[in-house]
């Protein structure tokens, strides 16, 4: 019999912050399936993007660093509650867990194709991994885990320019862990890995967020954590924009002036995700700490939307991509594309034909669509983690 409990406590910054990157997230998976030429096109390309185009997707960098991190928070949270040995246990399970969601019902969500001719490895198979590493390093200090996590964001860009002879052993673990930026893994003639996530430069990530947890803990001073919040943020923006404009270590991409104004900001601000610099973490991750910072007290309904999502991420995650999917689907279908071309030659996803989709004005309606039709599930999920105790929740 299932027990109902009292309500349980959680942070609130942290779920506002998660809840609007969340929601954020959704607009580049929106885009990614229908843009019109969006899954064809590179957004951060100079040559052949719009602002419109690179601001829909530069927007959307904060949120998987600020996802990894907020984890790393959560499972700092969750080791306040548990023995080591406890800890470890859930940390490896979960990230079992996590790697099994990624390659069964994420790539299923992102191909629909049942043969699982092709596997993407994005944000929940390294957030998994991840936590498989923390639980091996658990105990260790806080401290050392966090200096291994400032370590592996500040130095991978160093180990990012080494090259290895192609196709060979060093050459896939060298990719797997440090280097990989989609790269494409074939494992036969007809069945491909795709693998967008270095893993150790976001575990880095993840071992720093699990440093900042500290911050959380019961009798820390409020007023201390905000202070350290808004210097940490600001740091870290300033040392952004000191790499930034030296143009040298911490971002293989150097910007450059360009033919105006508006697209010279856009090449300074073009900084890599895959896998994350150095400045990619330094802007991202600062303006999380801001959020942070400002969001602990907040109240009204606009806090409360955001909360929402920010509950209950694993699972509004999982039903935002298969909610795009369905609705790629019934467009494919209403914009008048035959049952012959739901499989496009070279392509490992089904339902993109070339020409599907809208002008990218339409795709923030859908959106906004998404964001609404999902709000009441999440907000009955919400409520319903908060006052009961199923084992299996944790893993949700």
């Amino acid at each position: 019999m299932t027990s109902t409990l009292p309500v349980k406590q959680r942070i609130q910054s942290i779920d506002i912050l998660r809840g609007v990157i969340m929601l954020i997230m959704a607009l580049d998976h929106v885009r990614d399936f229908l843009h019109q030429g969006g899954a064809f096109s590179d957004p951060t390309n100079l040559k052949t993007t719009t602002p419109f185009l690179f601001f829909t997707r530069f927007i959307t960098h904060f949120c998987a660093p600020i996802f990894v991190f907020l984890s790393g928070v959560s499972v700092y949270l969750v080791s306040t509650r548990r023995s080591k040995s406890e800890l470890i246990s859930f940390l490896i399970k979960r990230g079992i867990w996590l790697v099994f969601v990624e390659l069964v019902l994420i790539s299923f969500a992102f191909s629909l194709n049942p043969l699982f001719n092709s596997f993407a490895l994005q944000v929940i198979w390294v957030i998994g991994i991840s936590m498989i590493l923390l639980g091996l390093l658990i105990w260790l200090p806080v401290r050392v885990i966090g200096a291994l996590g400032i370590l592996l964001i500040v130095g991978h860009d160093i180990i990012t320019t080494m090259t290895v002879a192609p196709n060979t052993t060093e050459d896939v673990l060298l990719k797997v862990f440090f280097t990989a930026r989609g790269t494409l893994f074939f494992l036969d003639k007809t069945h491909i890995v795709f693998d967008l996530y270095a893993i150790l430069p976001w575990t880095g990530v993840m071992f720093l967020g699990y440093l900042f947890g500290t911050l959380y803990k019961n009798g820390y001073n409020p007023a201390n954590r905000k202070r350290f919040l808004l210097v940490s943020s600001a740091s870290l923006f300033a040392l952004f924009i000191v790499l930034r404009i030296v143009n040298g270590y911490g971002d293989p991409a150097p910007w450059s002036v360009q033919k105006n104004t508006v697209f010279t900001v856009i090449s300074f601000l073009n900084i890599s995700k895959y896998p994350p610099s150095l400045m990619y973490c330094c802007l991202t991750l600062s303006v999380g700490l801001l959020v942070l910072a400002l969001t602990e007290n907040v109240s009204g309904k606009v806090s409360e939307f955001f909360k929402t999502y920010g509950s209950v991420p694993f699972f509004y995650y999982i039903l935002h991509f298969y909610l795009i999917r369905i609705i790629t689907i019934i467009v494919f279908f209403l914009q008048g594309f035959k049952t012959s071309q739901i499989i496009t030659p070279n392509d490992p996803f089904l339902f993109t034909p070339p020409g599907l989709g809208f002008s990218l004005s339409v795709v923030y309606l859908f959106w906004l669509g998404v964001i609404l039709i999902l709000y009441y599930p999440c907000k009955w999920f919400s409520k319903y983690k908060k006052t009961h105790r199923q084992w299996w929740l944790s893993y949700l």
